[in-house]
C-alpha cells in the first residue's frame, strides 16, 4: 500500500524515513520528491509497504506525529489525476503581425 507523507523537514533522508515506517514493518519503497531544478526535498514523500495492515498501523500511529521537528500528515495516496496534453495556460501564442498579411482596409 503506498502513503503519502507531508510536512516533512528538508533535512529528512529516505534512509530516516524508512527506518521510522520499518518500526511497522517491510517498507517496499521510500521516495522523497525533489525540485527538478535545484534537487532540493519538496517537504513531501511516497512510502509503499509491503502489507496493507502494516500501512494502516504506521498511518494511525504516525499521521499528527512529530518527525525531525515536524508533524507528518500521512494518509493512502491517491493516484494521479491527468493533465490535459499540450495546455498552454490560456494565453494565445498570437503576436502582432505589423499589419502584415492583413486584408482589412480602413
Amino acid at each position: 500500500m503506498k502513503m503519502y507523507v507531508g510536512n516533512l523537514s528538508f533535512d529528512t533522508s529516505e534512509g530516516d524515513l524508512r527506518a521510522r515506517f520499518e518500526e511497522f514493518g517491510d517498507v517496499a519503497s521510500v521516495n522523497i520528491i525533489t525540485d527538478r531544478d535545484t534537487g532540493r526535498s519538496k517537504g513531501f514523500a511516497f512510502v509503499e509497504m509491503l502489507s496493507k495492515s502494516t500501512a494502516e498501523a504506521a498511518m494511525t500511529a504516525l499521521n499528527g506525529a512529530e518527525f525531525n521537528g515536524r508533524k507528518l500528515t500521512v494518509n493512502e495516496a491517491r493516484p494521479r489525476t491527468e493533465r490535459p496534453a499540450g495546455n498552454t495556460g490560456g494565453f494565445s501564442r498570437g503576436g502582432n503581425t505589423g499589419g502584415a498579411g492583413s486584408s482589412r482596409r480602413w
